[in-house]
This record gives structure tokens, C-alpha cells and sequence, in this order.
């Protein structure tokens, strides 16, 4: 059947068949969207409506943080991989850091995204959470990336990390607040590593690995109410 269609075209391209040339031409359409399509992420990939919600609550600075946010998505979505880490870790760490009790007169909180951006402001955890959902809207698998909580020597105190595996058996490298280059794990002498986690699991970590597998990550409890708020934005 290809043959004699094949051949028929090639004598009289007047004989196309509607038939054929619909889906032929879906098919095309289909092909060259797909670069353009990005993986919907509740809590990233914003509406204007909200955005502008947004800035009517918080002002025009806060509105124009989370244009310059839903820019850099649209503009990495045909990038590498390094170059996602590098912009993304970039982007935020030029937020300001501010303690959990002064920010949100709590000891402990995770914000989204969206609330880290907003307030232009959060500690460790808040800077890591944006990270690690703006990688995962662009496509990077999660199975890549870990949060990984640490001990920060230089401070002696608790902190928190991103960490990606280009490969299951690679070294993962590490992003960080506390300083702008993305190094690997083992140049990274100044942290301790106690355990990781993503959407999926929990493990226990060493020397910047996944060590061994706990469980799963719904049993943090800040986790899961963190993604429940990113549910409504």
C-alpha cells in the first residue's frame, strides 16, 4: 500500500489523499511542539492570572521576581543539564537569606517556591526546595535529584542542599546557598551529610552519597506539607 501511494505522488502530487495528508500533517504539528512543551509543575509553572494576583498582594517587585522566574523556564527548556543546574542555582541564590523565626515567626518552615519569591527572602531549606522543583518542572528526573540534609561545619550548624547524580553511580555535585560555584561532594569537606531525600525516597547519606534507602519521603512531615501547599498555587 506505501508503494503505490508512494509511487502515485511521485507521478501527480494532485493525487494526495485527504486521508493521508491529515494525520501527516498532526503528526509534523506534534513533532516540532514538543521542544517547545514543558512538564506542568503545581506551585511553578504559574498563570498570568496568579502572577498578577501575586503583585497586587505583595507589589510590582514581587510580580516581577516571578516573571523572571517563569522566563528562566521558558528559557531552559531546550538546554543541557549542566546548564540548568548553573542558571537555576544561580537565579535563586540571589535571594536574601533570612532566618525562619524572623521570617515567618516560626522555628521551622518550609516555603514554596512561589512564598520564597514573593517575600524575597528564606533560609536554606527554602532556597533548596526552589531548586530542586524548578529543575524538576524542566524536565530533569527526579531520580537525579536528592534534598539533602547536612551539618555545615564551618557554622556548626544544620543545613540543607541540593544534590544531582548525572548518573546513578556518579559522584553527585552539590548546590548550595552558601557559596555561588556547583561543586562535586567530595570538595565539599565543609559538609557533613545525614540523610536525603526526594519525591520518592528517604535515604541515609554519606560523604554526599545515597548510602542506603530508609523508606519513603512521605514520612517527613514537613515534606508532605509542603507539597500540599503547592497543590492550591
Amino acid at each position: 500500500m506505501y508503494k503505490s501511494i508512494h509511487t502515485q505522488q511521485r507521478k501527480n502530487p494532485c493525487l494526495y489523499k485527504p486521508s493521508v495528508i491529515i494525520p501527516s500533517i498532526i503528526i509534523i504539528i506534534c513533532m516540532l511542539a514538543l521542544p517547545l512543551m514543558v512538564k506542568s509543575e503545581p506551585g511553578v509553572n504559574l498563570s498570568k492570572s496568579f502572577i498578577k494576583q501575586m503583585g497586587k498582594k505583595y507589589g510590582k517587585r514581587a510580580q516581577l521576581r516571578l516573571d523572571r522566574w517563569q522566563k528562566l523556564i521558558k528559557d531552559l527548556r531546550n538546554t543541557n543539564e549542566p546548564t540548568k543546574l548553573k542558571k537555576v542555582n544561580d537565579f535563586f541564590n540571589k535571594v536574601r537569606f533570612i532566618d525562619d523565626i524572623k521570617h515567618w515567626r516560626k522555628k521551622d518552615y518550609w516555603a514554596t517556591p512561589v512564598e520564597f519569591l514573593v517575600t524575597n527572602g528564606g533560609d536554606c531549606e527554602d532556597f533548596t526546595i526552589a531548586k530542586y522543583y524548578t529543575l524538576k518542572a524542566l524536565g530533569v528526573d527526579i531520580a537525579k535529584l536528592s534534598i539533602a540534609y547536612v551539618k555545615a561545619l564551618d557554622y556548626n550548624q544544620a543545613h540543607m542542599v541540593l544534590t544531582y547524580y548525572s548518573s546513578p553511580r556518579a559522584e553527585p555535585v552539590i548546590l548550595d546557598n552558601l557559596i555561588p560555584q556547583i561543586k562535586k561532594a567530595s570538595k565539599r569537606k565543609d559538609l557533613l551529610h545525614v540523610y536525603s531525600f526526594n519525591g520518592d525516597s528517604l535515604w541515609i547519606s554519606k560523604k554526599g552519597r545515597r548510602a542506603k534507602l530508609v523508606g519513603s519521603s512521605d514520612k517527613l512531615g514537613p515534606w508532605v506539607k509542603l507539597q500540599q501547599k503547592l497543590k492550591t498555587q
